[in-house]
Order: C-alpha cells, then sequence, then structure tokens
C-alpha cells in the first residue's frame, strides 16, 4: 500500500488496511446490517487508524447531490412533533444524509415560502414540509418542480408528495369509543383550528355525533398547551350534563385531569376523557390515559425514505405503506355515571 502521509487518506486506503473491499467499507460506514461483526470492527479500527472523514463536497462534485435533506417545522413546544423531528434526523443519519432545520415561528404561507428557499439555496437534494398548514404558497409549488419534496400533515403543494395520517379517522375512534361506553353524547376540546390537523379531528368529532343522531355540543377551544386544558377542564367541571369529553392532544389532556381533580370530579366515574398521540407520559398519568395512538416514527422514517426515492429517480413505484392511527384504551374511560 502506498503512502498516505501526503494526502488525504481515502475509502481505498481504509479497504486496503482492513483488508476488505472497498465496497465493504461503504457497507460499515453506511450502517448495513450484512457485515459481520469482526469485520465491521476492523474497518472502524481502519478508519480510527487512517483518520479518514468522508469528504461530501468531492461526492457533490461527483454526484450532483449534497446528501443534504432541507426539513422545515413549526416552532412548537408540542412533545409529538418532537417525536417526528427526531425520527426524520435518525433515518436520514441511518441513510447516509444529513437533515438541516429552518423553524418558522408563523404559518403564514411567505414565511414558509422563504425557509423552503432558503434551504435549497443551502443545497438541500429535497424538503421534507412538516408545516400543519392548510394549503402553502404558491413558490412552494414552484420549487417542488426541481427540487422533491415530501409533505407531512396536510400541508398540500401541487407538486410534493403528500403523507398524511387521516386525523378524522383520529376523531372518529375517540369519539365512538365514548359513545359505545353509553354516554348520551361526547364533548370536544380542540386545538388551533389553523392546524389542519386540529381542523380534521374537529370535523371527524363533529361527523361522527351526526351520524350517531347525536347532539353535537359546543366545542371547546385549547392551543395544544397543558395550561389550556387546564383553563378548559375548570370549565367543563361546571357543566352538569358533560360525561365525556375528547381532547386533541394528550398535552392538553394533562392540564384538564388536573383541573377536573381540583374540581372534585372523579375520572373515569364522573367524566370519561380521551386524547390523541399517546405520547409516553400518557400511560403514566393518573388515571393513565385513554388515547389514539399516531405512528410518528414511522411517517418520519417514511417521509425520509419517500425523498430518497424520489431523488433517486427509481423507476419502480414506491412501496405500499399504511398509516393508521390505533385506540388504546386505558383507565381515564369507562361507563357513564348512573343517574
Amino acid at each position: 500500500m502506498g503512502s498516505t502521509a501526503s494526502r488525504t487518506p481515502g475509502i481505498r486506503d481504509v479497504a486496503a488496511l482492513a483488508e476488505v473491499s472497498p465496497q465493504t467499507v461503504s457497507r460499515v460506514l453506511n450502517g448495513h446490517h450484512s457485515v459481520r461483526p469482526e469485520t465491521r470492527e476492523r474497518v472502524q479500527a481502519a478508519v480510527e487508524r487512517l483518520g479518514y472523514h468522508r469528504n461530501y463536497a468531492a461526492r457533490s462534485l461527483s454526484t450532483g447531490r449534497t446528501q443534504i435533506i432541507g426539513l422545515v417545522t413549526f416552532s412548537t413546544e408540542h412533545f409529538a412533533r418532537s417525536i417526528v423531528v427526531g425520527s426524520i434526523e435518525q433515518a436520514a443519519a441511518e441513510l447516509d444524509h444529513s437533515v438541516i432545520t429552518a423553524t418558522v415561528a408563523s404559518m403564514d404561507a411567505g414565511t414558509v415560502e422563504h425557509a423552503v428557499q432558503a434551504l435549497v439555496d443551502r443545497g438541500a437534494d429535497g424538503i421534507i414540509l412538516a408545516v400543519p398548514m392548510i394549503e402553502a404558497g404558491p413558490l412552494v409549488s414552484k420549487i417542488g418542480l426541481t427540487t422533491p419534496i415530501v409533505t407531512l400533515d396536510g400541508s398540500r403543494t401541487e407538486s410534493s408528495v403528500l403523507l398524511v395520517i387521516d386525523q378524522s379517522l383520529v376523531a372518529e375512534l375517540a369519539t365512538a369509543h365514548l359513545l359505545d361506553l353509553g354516554h348520551e353524547t361526547v364533548w370536544h376540546l380542540a386545538g388551533p383550528q389553523d392546524w389542519i390537523e386540529a381542523y380534521n379531528r374537529s370535523e371527524g368529532w363533529r361527523t361522527t355525533l351526526e351520524r350517531a343522531g347525536r347532539q353535537v355540543p359546543p366545542e371547546l377551544a385549547g392551543d395544544w398547551s397543558p395550561e389550556s386544558g387546564y383553563r378548559n377542564g375548570l370549565v367543563a367541571a361546571r357543566i352538569p350534563e358533560l360525561t365525556a369529553i375528547f381532547v386533541s392532544s394528550d398535552e392538553m389532556a394533562f392540564g384538564l385531569i388536573r383541573a377536573l381533580h381540583e374540581s372534585g370530579k372523579r375520572i373515569p366515574q364522573d367524566i370519561s376523557v380521551v386524547g390523541v398521540d399517546n405520547i409516553p407520559l400518557a400511560e403514566y398519568s393518573s388515571p393513565s390515559l385513554t388515547t389514539v395512538a399516531q405512528p410518528f416514527r414511522a411517517i418520519g422514517r417514511l417521509a425520509v425514505q419517500r425523498l430518497l426515492h424520489r431523488l433517486q429517480g427509481a423507476n419502480e413505484p414506491f412501496p405500499a405503506f399504511s398509516l393508521f392511527p390505533e385506540l388504546v384504551v386505558r383507565n381515564s374511560t369507562s361507563f357513564p355515571p348512573r343517574g
């Protein structure tokens, strides 16, 4: 093997030192599972000994791709959204891509368009648009004609691929569960209606009640925070006919449950509560929260895979997949109180 002292070591140098093929080195670096542990250790030892680092700039010149994924997301402390972002970053890393993020503080079309353009200008090969707006602007649609875009949460563009969980079905699962337990009707604490997922949950709740021939109560308004759940819980506790409530997020449900407890209401003996998301804390609330689980990690992985499928220009269609919510029944729901 020639000396590498006067030049930056390359993948062939690593292969020669580890006594494997360059393809095997590539598989190790890309995290493939088809490499024997002893071979993986030998390659990693060679990487460390030579001080090998991937030259992404050179790869970009040879392939025309930076292996950078741009992610537009909304500035929020909503826990469920952080799960999606984390799963996108993890899936990208496993496929040897990096993620650069543009976080927007408002969901008007101009702000989102500026964020998308900024990511393209920074060299993103493709964009994942994870902003829960009802419609994106025309510039995003135009960019999508030349830069692949995968959208989540129903942030629709004419030129992008849409991955979405049916939020109307989320509401139907929650509402039908409470009706099946015998409650005359179901109240709803909604999220902000400029978020498409909150809007669709409200529509699904209303439609389910109407289809069952039940009265549709006035909708309560929240902002995703536990504080708004708490404020609405104090209101809910003063409504004598309220025996069941569907809350549009687990975090709001936690606040609502505390307010009901402080108001002397028993859960579920007096009021049954269903949330949405199934974040890890839901199992450990008091009582444990019945909720509608959403496949957040799956949608993050699929977004990355679907984007790379478009970037690679694959002729075969993207493999079929399903993204279905699931009702998780715990201790916060029961039959309505007698009398």
